[in-house]
């Protein structure tokens, strides 16, 4: 049966066959007509305009513009029967982007390297957001048709194919989904119904109706999009971009209605199923269960830990990086999860955020890099491997959730640009300036390569050759003991952030963080120091040349070492 909503139409017709088929109205404006074969190529038209894509279509082989097609879920053959699930908790997450991840830039290749990632010690891939985009390569933060997976990385059963795989390997899998604004190609769905709202949006596009007249169904849109990839797409969690730009002033919140769906539906599959929410709000009433008057959030990126660690470890202090300059910065983000708790943000110019008090560092997704924060910088540049090895260990020796970029463990060389492939020619045009405004005021000279150039898509892509090299092996094989030891020793996964003691030398930039019976020892300065801790041994270090003498620990400089009482 193809069904559509669209309230407002006098005139519903489907095509498909090269006939066109009026459909019948029912209750709450959907529409609808009998049909629906697998495989069958179709369309909608409006009033007599179109045609257009599905607003639900579950597959797009003809572009963002083209056909929908039939696709049902049942006919995939899943092999992860014994698939449990994985909790959060203790967990580390590995994200990467389809497209660059492999040469091949496809679901398969992600597939394929997925050894690599079991060896590393990681839980969870994160996958960067799939549904159609202009074009044959982009970020996912301009997809459309959000209920279909983009063609060039595999479609929808290529998908299934890659989340069965991690399954089989032990990785859970979470999903980025953009539900606070849609792509500016291929987006039809004002031609069906009242899905976007009149006031003003994002940056990126306009916002989505969650609060106007008519909101009832495209909330309903928006939530059954999340259940279709946690039910039928086996995914194991959602990342949720944005949630800031999410316009809703109901007293139910769009988020905590979402949040209650993937509850009920958790304990449907038998398998826990995890929220996590991009917000830079600082806020912990996003990760606060609703029964204690949260929004339920299971967890969320929070930005402060990673300025902290980036601002001390590679001495950038422009825009945001500004208040975070000083290793008192990094001791308050470990302890109380948030720095700018009600305190003054001089980018923002205003105090911003509240306490973080009570709430478990497991619910913070926390992360030295990430695909915004390289590729925001116009050369999409990462650390340097000797900076990774310091910043890697603050962060895996965290209470937080941790998360890596993919490449990340090996150092990788290549940049990670901001790309994409418009075809109207005013958005391929003018996307390299868009991109230079948007980042006025954080003291970068923009001199970012045009993101629509093929060859800026490229040059983003892993080189997977490097890992022969001994700087990068040796840096992946420090990745590796880190995760192990954080999985071997709880006092190191344990969230409880009232449990986390930091001291700081900001004369001679040293921390000490004790874990339990473990320390943390981090010399950000140049040259050597001798510092005190109670030690027994050394369990870890990122420098071979650390070692105790007395009781005193000796540390190289731009060095870290993990040691055991």
């Amino acid at each position: 049966m193809f069904e559509v909503w669209a309230p407002a139409a006098e005139r519903i017709e489907v095509e498909h066959g090269g006939s066109r088929h009026p459909m019948t109205r029912g209750e709450g404006g959907w529409w609808t007509a009998p049909g629906d074969e697998h495989d069958l190529d179709y369309a909608f038209h409006v009033d007599g305009d179109g045609p257009f894509p599905d607003p639900r279509t579950r597959r797009q082989p003809h572009g963002v513009n083209g056909p929908s097609r039939v696709y049902h879920h049942d006919r995939f053959a899943w092999r992860d029967q014994d698939w449990l699930g994985r909790d959060l908790r203790g967990a580390v997450i590995y994200e990467l982007h389809v497209g660059t991840f492999s040469p091949e830039g496809t679901f398969r290749g992600v597939a394929d390297r997925l050894e690599h990632l079991v060896d590393l010690g990681v839980d969870f891939v994160e996958i960067m957001p799939v549904p159609p985009v202009p074009g044959k390569r982009n970020w996912g933060y301009d997809g459309v048709e959000l209920y279909a997976v983009f063609e060039e990385y595999g479609g929808p059963d290529g998908l299934k194919s890659l989340v069965d795989a991690c399954h089989r390997a032990g990785l859970g899998v979470i999903l980025d989904v953009v539900y606070n604004h849609l792509g500016p190609s291929g987006n039809y769905l004002a031609k069906f119904g009242p899905y976007f709202h009149d006031a003003k949006g994002s940056y990126w596009g306009d916002a989505v109706n969650l609060d106007g007249p008519g909101s009832d169904e495209v909330r309903r849109y928006f939530i059954e999009n999340a259940l279709q990839w946690l039910r039928d797409y086996h995914v194991d969690g959602l990342r949720l971009d944005a949630v800031h730009a999410l316009h809703d002033k109901r007293a139910v919140h769009f988020l905590e209605e979402l949040s209650a769906e993937v509850d009920a539906l958790s304990a449907a599959v038998g398998r826990p199923l995890t929220l996590i929410a991009e917000s830079d709000l600082n806020d912990p009433r996003m990760v606060t269960p609703r029964e204690a008057g949260g929004l339920g959030m299971h967890a969320s990126w929070n930005d402060d830990v990673h300025h902290a660690i980036h601002a001390n470890v590679t001495g950038e202090t422009n825009a945001y990086y500004g208040d975070f300059a000083t290793l008192s910065s990094l001791a308050k983000v470990l302890t109380r999860g948030y720095f700018h708790d009600g305190t003054y943000s001089s980018f923002r110019g205003r105090s911003h955020g509240r306490p973080a008090t009570g709430i478990p560092g497991h619910r913070f997704v926390c992360c030295a890099q990430n695909h915004d924060q390289i590729g925001n910088r116009p050369e999409g540049d990462r650390m340097r491997p000797e900076q990774l090895r310091l910043a890697s260990g603050l962060l895996l020796t965290s209470p937080f959730t941790p998360m890596l970029f993919m490449g990340e463990e090996w150092g990788a060389s290549t940049p990670f640009y901001f790309f994409t492939d418009h075809f109207e020619p005013h958005l391929a045009e003018g996307e390299g300036e868009r991109r230079r405004k948007e980042f006025e005021g954080f003291g970068y000279d923009w001199k970012a390569p045009e993101p629509g150039d093929e060859d800026t898509f490229l040059r983003s892509k892993l080189d997977w050759e490097e890992l022969s090299k001994d700087e990068h092996a040796s840096l992946l094989g420090w990745y590796r003991d880190l995760i192990a030891l954080r999985r071997s020793h709880p006092d190191l996964t344990d969230p409880r952030l009232d449990r986390v003691r930091v001291e700081v030398d900001e004369d001679r930039r040293v921390v000490v963080i004790e874990r339990g019976s473990l320390r943390v020892v981090a010399n950000f300065a140049d040259g050597p120091v001798a510092v005190r801790p109670a030690a027994s041994r050394i369990l870890l270090a990122s420098d071979e040349s650390a070692r105790l003498t007395g009781e005193a620990l000796e540390l190289p400089g731009r060095s870290l070492a993990v040691t055991e009482v």
